[in-house]
């Protein structure tokens, strides 16, 4: 693509071309924000984070054979190169990523779906439910890029702008028709969804999180970042969660038809005779569904999850679903026999015991995942968790107090310790169990605590294994180390004996 296609909409201050060329001469190849992917024919744009800024890389760029740059501040480089100064380089990112893929994102119906929680249940839910009937999907959040098939993993929630609309062109390429995204507040916040259109938006919840020194800085900052979602982009219908405190201010200016959701009151869909149920040592959670001004519009749904909120997660993807055409007993049906990776994943164990594996990171997910399985009438609550190393410290008193509240018995060990000693977190974490507290054991190394827990469980216990959910790594030291709890639990059975 030439240059000056390139840079349609990019709103920049001046170019500095101190080339041969002028822009509609410079053919581009590549766009890339990581200087190790340079090369010649590449722009590169300097972007900046919490932690790193992409000015410091544009010589590393330079010595790979870029020699187009778009950036905040002025580069000292050589006089062969064309530097293109803006205001905002990650909007520049943005604008430039979705002109070089041809603007993928208007070949495509996008739900982007945003809260602290539920997320990523309700946007694999939809997925599932959108294929299940017909309509090609793709998916990004979390679990990682899903369509026509391919798995991609990504390192954030929202991958970064140039990355969505990568993932985007492939999946236009691929026949995919909807596209399912969770739209994280960081995403808002840095831009990585800048431009794109939403065609539904989607509030499940919000509460005090990713909060601190390179995340947001308040609690304002955070909800005005979920806001933007519904103001910003586009929307033309929005699901929200009508019994959250916050719902009215984060859809407010909204513009467009919308419809609520709620296990409290009345509203466009709400539920009622929820029950919990545990069959042949599955977990399963039923209720009715309710849609407002409808005949006859009551039915039952089932659910392989546990808790009031999976009960919030149905009633938001069937209200996402009908707007996309789907009749009611078609998305029941797809409902039933949803699963998800790291979401209340469960594995049956030889001694009649369960193990759960979820994604509860924080205190509000814990402690709803920890009062859900309650409900299931377990032997003993046991629950394994740490907390990240270096950032969301807050979240350590939160996960402790909830924790050691909630569950019979606590294992604390590592999660994501990166460069701070496990024992200095865990210790953090333990000031927080008191003499009413349920019993707790400190394991740094999470395989060996995974393994105490397993070879100490009796029938009937549940065993959470709490915060890593899909993930299938540990960092530490800077370097994701290969985990995956499901594997070492089925790899326990037989190493540790549990009958």
């Amino acid at each position: 693509m030439l240059l000056e296609k390139l840079l349609c909409d990019v709103n920049y201050k001046k170019i500095i071309n101190k080339s041969s060329l002028s822009l509609s001469d410079i053919e581009i190849n590549k766009v890339c924000y990581n200087s190790t992917n340079a090369k010649a024919g590449s722009v590169f744009v300097c972007v900046t984070g919490a932690l790193n800024d992409g000015h410091k890389y544009a010589n590393d760029a330079y010595e790979r054979g870029c020699r187009v740059f778009i950036c905040q501040d002025e580069l000292d480089l050589p006089d062969d190169v064309v530097v293109i100064i803006t205001e905002n380089s990650r909007i520049a990112l943005a604008t430039v990523s979705a002109n070089f893929f041809s603007r993928p994102a208007e070949k495509l119906t996008i739900i982007g779906i945003t809260g602290t929680k539920g997320k990523t249940t309700t946007s694999l839910l939809i997925y599932n439910v959108l294929n299940a009937n017909g309509i090609k999907a793709g998916y990004i959040g979390s679990n990682g890029v899903d369509f026509d098939g391919s798995h991609f993993a990504t390192v954030n929630t929202t991958p970064e702008s140039h990355d969505i609309q990568d993932y985007m062109s492939r999946m236009v390429c691929a026949g995919v028709k909807a596209l399912v995204m969770e739209v994280s507040s960081q995403a808002l916040l840095l831009s990585r969804v800048h431009g794109i259109k939403f065609n539904i938006c989607v509030f499940t919840n919000l509460y005090p999180d990713h909060i601190g020194k390179y995340e947001h800085p308040d609690f304002d900052n955070y909800k005005a970042c979920k806001h933007s979602l519904f103001t910003d982009y586009g929307a033309s219908f929005v699901v929200y969660n009508a019994d959250d405190p916050h719902a009215s201010e984060v859809i407010a200016g909204c513009g467009c038809p919308s419809k609520g959701i709620s296990v409290r009151t009345a509203a466009d869909y709400s539920a009622s005779d929820i029950e919990y149920l545990r069959p042949d040592g599955n977990i399963e959670t039923s209720f009715t569904c309710h849609v407002d001004g409808i005949a006859d519009g009551s039915f039952p749904v089932s659910l392989s999850f546990p808790g009031e909120f999976s009960v919030y997660n149905a009633l938001t993807s069937i209200a996402v679903c009908r707007r996309l055409g789907i009749e009611y007993k078609d998305i029941v049906s797809a409902l039933a026999v949803a699963r998800i990776k790291g979401r209340f994943e469960t594995i049956a164990c030889p001694n009649g015991a369960m193990v759960v594996i979820d994604y509860a990171h924080n205190g509000v997910s814990l402690e709803a995942a920890l009062t859900a399985l309650r409900k299931y009438n377990p032997t003993r609550l046991i629950c394994l968790f740490g907390s990240v190393g270096e950032r969301t410290q807050m979240r350590r008193g939160e996960l402790g107090l909830v924790a050691s509240r909630g569950a019979d018995l606590c294992i604390i060990t590592s999660d994501n310790p990166d460069n701070e000693p496990p024992m200095n977190i865990i210790g953090e974490i333990t000031t927080y169990f008191t003499a009413d507290s349920c019993p707790y054991h400190a394991i740094p190394d999470r395989k060996e605590a995974i393994e105490f827990a397993l070879k100490n469980s009796e029938k009937g216990d549940i065993i959470l294994l709490a915060g890593k959910g899909h993930e299938t790594y540990q960092l530490v030291k800077g370097k994701r180390e290969y985990f995956s709890e499901a594997e070492i639990v089925y790899e326990a059975f037989d190493k540790i004996g549990v009958k």
